[in-house]
């Protein structure tokens, strides 16, 4: 497996077409993350990732995996995320995921994802972490802490790297999530910003970030 064939392939295809990556960290019990996934899969989420920094994280994504398999209307992704050690990406593998994500730019995880055929998802934060990441065959490039940067951020980086695709993350919600999108990301990873808000904001949130993309 290539990055050029991970970048063009259906997972890819799928976030950016519904440019919304839902984050949900620690959202326990287990009964409660199915039932806010339920909740923002009938607002449109499609796209969902588990992060591996709990003990039961990766039984979690499974069983969201096979949870959201029931369903009948959509196909949905499920990656893990907040993988920093190799054994994280079989650990992903072998839990069903669609793709995976760090909070960091380590050469060696990419290069493991890649060769797994894992489409992968690396965090950078300034342009040459940015380039380094794009340049090792990441899928996309987790701008993370999106926020202390901003949109301007990504409309400026545009134009020396055209070709690089961002998922601003971290401090990502209602206030700025759209500005991010119009400035030129593939899409824009949401956690808090969703799993601690009321039901409505989530609703209208999820709502005005998918539509656009269909």
């Amino acid at each position: 497996m290539t990055a050029a064939t991970l970048r063009a392939g259906a997972v890819a295809t799928a976030i950016r077409h519904h440019r919304l990556v839902v984050v949900l960290r620690r959202v326990e019990p287990r009964e409660r993350l199915l039932g806010l996934v339920d909740e923002l899969v009938e607002a449109g989420a499609a796209v969902f990732e588990v992060t591996l920094d709990a003990p039961a994280a990766a039984d979690d994504l499974a069983a969201l995996r096979a949870h959201l398999g029931r369903r009948a209307d959509g196909r949905f992704l499920v990656g893990a995320g907040t993988i920093v050690r190799p054994d994280q990406i079989e650990a992903a593998r072998q839990a069903g995921a669609d793709f995976g994500v760090s909070p960091v730019l380590d050469l060696g995880l990419v290069a493991a994802a890649i060769g797994a055929g894992l489409p992968f998802v690396p965090g950078a934060f300034s342009p040459t972490e940015i380039s380094a990441a794009w340049a090792a065959g990441a899928t996309f490039v987790k701008l993370f802490p999106a926020s202390a940067v901003g949109p301007a951020f990504v409309r400026e980086l545009r134009g020396p790297l055209p070709e690089v695709e961002l998922i601003p993350t971290g401090g990502v919600d209602g206030s700025n999530a759209a500005d991010f999108l119009e400035a030129g990301a593939a899409a824009v990873g949401i956690g808090g910003g969703l799993t601690r808000a009321d039901p409505a904001t989530r609703r209208s949130l999820v709502r005005s970030l998918v539509s656009g993309g269909r």
